[in-house]
């Protein structure tokens, strides 16, 4: 069984900045890709940042550009999202995803973690 928990958020002044973590589990030997979802209060789930194993393609939302970057760090299994300069819009719970590049973005990956909450407030 493939597990994906994320860590990191919390309570940040607007500008500031959070490094989220997403760390896998289990057998994910075949996922090709992995990405970041946000759900905001009162609003869909929208894909903020994806990236394939190999990265030969990635993705950021128009609204994070600049801002958001996605590293790995494949030997640990680990992912990260480095939000800098951030606004009270991005406030949503984060989730980190697995799945096949179509399916991630298409809006359904087909792994989740459990989220975790970024508040951007002064």
């Amino acid at each position: 069984q493939v597990q994906l928990v994320e860590s990191g958020g919390g309570l940040v002044q607007p500008g500031g900045s959070l490094r989220l973590s997403c760390a896998a589990s289990g057998s994910i030997f075949s996922v090709n890709a992995m990405g970041w979802y946000r759900q905001a209060l009162g609003k869909q789930r929208e894909l903020v940042a994806g990236v394939t194993t190999g990265g030969s393609a990635n993705y950021y939302a128009d609204s994070v550009k600049g801002r958001f970057t996605l590293s790995r760090d494949n030997g640990k299994n680990v992912a990260y999202l480095q939000m800098d300069s951030l606004k009270p819009e991005d406030t949503a719970v984060y989730f980190c995803t697995l799945s096949d590049w179509g399916r991630l973005m298409s809006g359904g990956p087909d792994v989740w973690g459990q989220g975790t909450q970024v508040t951007v407030s002064s």
